[in-house]
């Protein structure tokens, strides 16, 4: 069975989401920003998930987390929880 880790941050605001990719892009560190942003409380952990499988997360997040490439900011995307930045670090098919 495929498996994937990733780290996300959570927020509330597409805009905010936009602006804190545009910070990591710009060489802020990504689990930095999830400590002090992310709503979830992965955000405490730098926003890392840990390994999960296909089905474990809502439909939206697997999407990405399933098909976008290794480390490499992906978003906004959004969900019934917020808005999202997704960084897949590992996957397993």
């Amino acid at each position: 069975m495929a498996k994937a880790s990733a780290r996300h941050i959570l927020v509330a605001d597409e805009a905010l989401c936009q602006e804190l990719k545009t910070r990591i892009q710009n060489g802020e560190g990504f689990s930095t920003l999830a400590q002090e942003y992310s709503s979830c409380p992965s955000g405490r952990a730098g926003g890392d998930l840990g390994s999960f499988g296909p089905g474990q997360m809502v439909r939206e997040f697997d999407e990405v987390v399933f098909s976008a490439p290794l480390n490499q900011v992906q978003g906004p995307v959004k969900t019934q929880f917020g808005y999202h930045l997704l960084e897949v670090t590992e996957r397993s098919d």
